[in-house]
């Protein structure tokens, strides 16, 4: 890729540094080079650095002159990011970076998610480490790994060296909104073995894209249809036709990403493809009608097979039914937060192998409702006969009444800008319950600069937000 194409924009040690983060693969499970390239940066500064068998780092930077003996203060984020992208963009995110550039005012990857969730953090925290004449207290910057995919990174990392217990976390997508709470989380897994067999009959494959997707947590409530539970509403309908064989299901490539598409192939025996598209077209103009989807696109097409290793008519017909069973979107909502989501889950993945996995993004800032939906999928899945798991299982973030860094940093901010932040609790999942586990007594804020369209190829991070939350961390940190 091109070099230097943010060149020009400011802070300019933050965008030359996220425009050096992008050029490196980064994606959750995918970190070691992005962790190595901090380790060789804490070393090229001169600074203290921790490096675990996991891939977080931590760093440690001493006071500048002045405030050398003044509390430390934790900067974190993460250094994974989403990998999505779209279906004709030829870039393979497993080993190339990002194709990244701007229009003035807004920074995107071309085809790709942009990772600014969460690598602006990593930008600030690298420019503010190199740049002496800034002054701060000492830092201890924490970046942990697979956020995005289970909080893996916050949940094994050990803090135990660290001396403070104040934390800002670099890890929202709206300026002026200070989040001091927010929701748990699990994913959950249903697995359904399944019986093959050789089929012989006309082979369909059936198609559903161009959804808008999302933040499975922060876009969970905006009307977006979930193209996994879409496909199962079509197979539904077609099943009622005639007997269906599945022979091939993906859809989504994220349980915390919302699905913008899912494809299925089969054998439709005795239909033609006039009658399965009567169904599709219909199911269009609803999904239009019903959600916020003015691009989504159902159709049928023709594949050139006669047959193929497809699910027996009975496992199909099982696949379906379990498809429609399982809840998807917002299930309660907050009684003490008006707008607020309290419990959801997102049916991210779907796909048929030897079985057939649903991997499910679970979030609730009530634990029990969190549990209560867990244990709802785990029997869905006794129900149909297959089997159950869970992993990346994280606490929720508990609001703290008294809050010094929260009230320092709304007076900065209202001085900075002359009008008061907002400061919320979330439905989206951050590393600051599970650090706040391991640090009793943390007191901790998160903030970050404007982003839109996160875990999406649509994602752009917006160049004059991130000048204003760099001198609003810059105030702040000489405040502290």
């Amino acid at each position: 890729m091109e070099a230097n194409k943010l060149q020009g924009l400011k802070p300019q040690k933050v965008f030359a540094y996220f425009e050096k983060l992008c050029s490196m693969p980064h994606g959750s499970g995918n970190t070691k080079i992005i962790s190595d390239y901090l380790v060789s940066f804490a070393k090229e500064q001169g600074l203290a650095y921790i490096q675990d068998e996991l891939n977080n780092v931590i760093m440690f930077c001493p006071g500048t002159a002045g405030m050398e003996d003044r509390e430390p203060v934790i900067l974190q984020g993460h250094m994974d990011m989403v990998c999505e992208k779209d279906t004709d963009c030829p870039i393979d995110m497993e080993t190339e970076g990002l194709d990244v550039t701007h229009d003035g005012s807004w920074v995107f990857a071309k085809g790709t998610t942009l990772g600014g969730d969460d690598c602006i953090a990593v930008a600030y925290a690298l420019a503010l480490m190199e740049d002496k004449s800034i002054p701060h207290p000492p830092l201890e910057v924490v970046i942990t790994v697979d956020e995005e995919t289970g909080m893996y990174g916050a949940a094994g990392i050990d803090l135990s060296m660290l001396k403070s217990r104040t934390l800002i976390n670099i890890d929202s997508e709206d300026e002026g909104i200070f989040t001091v709470s927010c929701a748990g989380g699990a994913r959950g897994t249903i697995s359904l073995p399944v019986k093959r067999r050789a089929v012989y009959g006309p082979c369909v494959k059936l198609t559903v894209e161009g959804l808008q997707g999302g933040h499975s947590g922060v876009e969970i409530h905006k009307n977006r249809a979930n193209a996994n539970k879409v496909m199962g509403e079509l197979l539904s309908r077609v099943q009622k036709l005639m007997p269906l064989c599945i022979t091939g299901f993906t859809g989504g490539a994220k349980d915390n990403a919302i699905p913008r598409s899912c494809q299925v192939t089969l054998v439709a025996m005795g239909i033609h493809l006039e009658r399965i598209n009567e169904i599709t077209e219909t199911l269009q103009k609803e999904l239009r009608e019903q959600y916020d989807e003015p691009d989504a696109i159902v159709r049928g097409d023709d594949v050139d097979a006669l047959g193929g290793n497809a699910l027996t008519t009975e496992d199909t017909a099982k696949v379906i039914a379990l498809l429609c069973s399982v809840p998807n979107g917002v299930q309660v909502w907050s009684q003490d937060i008006e707008g607020l989501v309290q419990t959801s889950l997102n049916l991210g993945v779907a796909e048929l192998r030897d079985e057939l996995r649903l991997t499910f993004a679970v979030r609730s800032s009530v634990n029990q409702e969190k549990r209560e939906l867990l244990d709802k999928l785990k029997e869905l899945a006794e129900f149909y006969g297959g089997n159950y798991s869970e992993t990346g299982d994280y606490p929720a973030w508990e609001y703290k009444k008294d809050s010094y860094l929260r009230d320092t940093m709304v007076r900065v901010y209202t001085k900075l800008f002359e009008k008061e932040p907002q400061v919320v609790a979330i439905h989206a999942g951050l590393e600051c319950g599970l650090l706040s586990e391991k640090l009793p007594g943390l007191d901790c804020v998160s903030i970050g600069p404007d982003m839109q369209d996160i875990h999406t190829s649509r994602e752009r991070l917006n160049v004059a937000s991130v000048e204003r939350t760099w001198n609003f961390l810059l105030e702040i940190l000489r405040e502290l």
